[in-house]
């Protein structure tokens, strides 16, 4: 059985160690260090009983439990290197490359069987995108993209092609995850004024359009990226244009499209303008986060039927991340934004806590759910490397910081079978801090001279909108109770008041010429009614004010505060029209 404490393996200009993970945070004794400074790459299979990592010389594959070795394979050149799901083939990957002697050049990824360490089979594969096959889940089929159609090979048999997907340029395709029968999603770009489109087929069901379970269209596509769910039930396709050419945004334009099994399609309709920086899937396969929009950018749950279900406002942010469990959701701004963490309970949607992880380029949970490593790494950044242990309170539990002579290149999690780890319930309380931590002031904003002895004001160019469960209440319905209220107060002191003018009125008959009252409707006074005209001029565009708010509207800060000055308008026209 596999040990209850998930590793977390480091590499480096230093070589490749691992950690066991929390509580104990201690270099891992069973496994030995490699020292080597030209660790290209190392990776875990599905269910993180193996490990593989080459090292310029040969790739080297280990038992997880006891650190045994299994396999070393001579393959001095690989950068690449994957495991098939279930465990039984290592994909490696090397550099295409020519001679003057060979000018075809040698087969560059090898499928290697685990059993027996044979090459079962040889490819070309020129480019890195898109190198690995792609098997189903229980490696009954695995797939390749070859000059514009899918291959099959069924039973991990190599030998012979057991089906072909062939459309015109096929330039993608994504294999659902999930159980049996396995379905497949192609995507074609758009050529000759035809619009791009992705498909969806159940294998091996391939006999024309007609067969497709799912097909949706669209232009403006130069790209896509398709992410099936967890169950396999339906895929999210972000449709990618490299130029916008409106000009509204330097990353192209974006669009997103769910696809569904069952053959349901539709376009997503996002609230805000702007670039999509992710979207990903809960693990329950029924939700997903999408975060888009122009900074402060806007993010958003939906549900499988393309529902709005919460939203989150708007705030410093570019990326979202669901635990295993799929019980908190870490929304966070790193690359060019200052690395703030917003974490959820997306149950609840109550908010956690709000940590700060600056320069930030490495993110992923814990497969237990409750801790997360943040990692600054070479060569996206070249100082200040090392990575740090949270917990989702917002504590630090483990730190380690990179000598200024050294790099970190890489930090990944070993992952463990779906049902390892529980779910747990959330603590909102904060966990006390394993590490001593350094208060750094923030850097004031630089102000001239002549403005330092003077009160500092805001200077946000943009106003965040708060969660939807923060929002002050200005619905329609509350207002219009609020205002009824108001109103029929003032018809009350009206009445009460006329009525006291009458009885005044009826008591001194002797007079002879008794003064008329005087109707609060008409005051006589045209410096009066002007007065209460433009009041009412000004609610009304208050009210308009506030149907633009609850719409979604940003509001400039003169139009927030007319909006502040309701109740004093209200006041005003009161006693206006009761004459005091």
């Amino acid at each position: 059985m596999a040990q209850s404490t998930p590793l977390l393996a480091v590499r480096g200009s230093e070589g490749i160690y691992m950690l066991d993970g929390p509580p104990t945070y201690t270099e891992n004794s069973s496994f030995t260090r490699e020292d080597s400074k030209n660790c290209k790459g190392f990776t875990f299979s599905n269910d993180g009983s193996l490990f593989a990592w080459c090292n310029g010389e040969n790739v080297n594959i280990v038992n997880t439990r006891d650190s045994r070795l299994l396999h070393t394979l001579d393959l001095p050149r690989v950068t690449l290197l994957e495991f098939s799901p279930q465990s039984n083939t290592l994909t490696t990957w090397q550099p295409y490359m020519t001679t003057k002697n060979n000018p075809q050049g040698e087969p560059n990824l090898q499928i290697w069987d685990l059993r027996t360490g044979q090459c079962l089979k040889s490819f070309y594969q020129k480019k890195m995108q898109g190198w690995c096959p792609c098997w189903s889940d229980d490696e009954s089929i695995c797939a390749r993209n070859v000059n514009n159609e899918v291959q099959f090979f069924e039973g991990n048999d190599f030998g012979k092609i057991a089906n072909k997907l062939h459309l015109q340029k096929v330039a993608d395709f994504a294999l659902s995850p999930g159980p049996q029968p396995c379905k497949v999603a192609v995507y074609v770009p758009g050529s000759k004024g035809a619009p791009s489109f992705v498909r969806l087929y159940q294998y091996p069901k391939f006999e024309g359009p007609a067969s497709a379970l799912a097909n949706k269209s669209f232009f403006k596509a130069d790209k896509v990226t398709m992410l099936w769910n967890k169950k396999g039930t339906a895929v999210l396709v972000i449709a990618s244009t490299d130029v916008d050419k409106s000009g509204a945004s330097y990353y192209g334009e974006q669009t997103l499209h769910y696809i569904a099994s069952n053959g349901e399609s539709a376009l997503v309709q996002l609230p805000k303008n702007g670039p999509i920086y992710d979207v990903v899937w809960n693990p329950n396969s029924l939700e997903f986060c999408a975060v888009y929009g122009f900074m402060p950018a806007k993010a958003t749950v939906f549900n499988h039927k393309c529902d709005p279900v919460f939203d989150f406002g708007t705030g410093p942010r570019n990326a979202a991340f669901y635990s295993p469990q799929g019980h908190i959701l870490v929304l966070a701004g790193f690359g060019n934004l200052r690395g703030q963490m917003e974490v959820w309970d997306v149950k609840k949607y109550k908010q956690i806590s709000k940590p700060q992880a600056a320069d930030t380029t490495v993110f992923s949970w814990c497969p237990d759910g409750e801790h997360i490593v943040t990692a600054t790494c070479s060569p996206r950044l070249r100082v200040s490397n090392g990575y740090k242990i949270w917990h989702y309170s917002g504590a630090v539990r483990h730190k380690v910081e990179v000598p200024a002579n050294s790099e970190l290149w890489e930090v990944q999690w070993q992952p463990f079978v779906d049902g390892a780890f529980p779910e747990k319930p959330i603590k909102y309380q904060t966990v006390p801090n394993d590490v001593p931590s350094i208060d750094v002031k923030p850097a004031q904003a630089y102000r001239p001279p002549a403005l330092r002895n003077k009160p500092i004001t805001s200077s946000k160019l943009h106003e965040e909108e708060p969660p939807q469960n923060m929002k002050p209440q200005t619905a329609d319905k509350q207002l219009s109770k609020a205002a009824l209220k108001n109103q029929k107060k003032r018809e009350a002191r009206k009445a009460a008041k006329q009525e006291s003018k009458s009885d005044v009125t009826h008591e001194a008959p002797s007079d002879p010429e008794p003064r008329a009252v005087q109707c609060s409707e008409g005051h006589g006074d045209p410096e009066v009614d002007k007065k209460i005209k433009n009041i009412k001029k000004k609610l009304k565009a208050i009210e308009q004010l506030k149907e633009q708010e609850a719409s979604g509207k940003q509001l400039e800060k003169n139009q927030l505060e007319k909006i502040l000055k309701e109740d004093a308008l209200l006041k005003e026209l009161e006693d206006l029209e009761l004459g005091l």
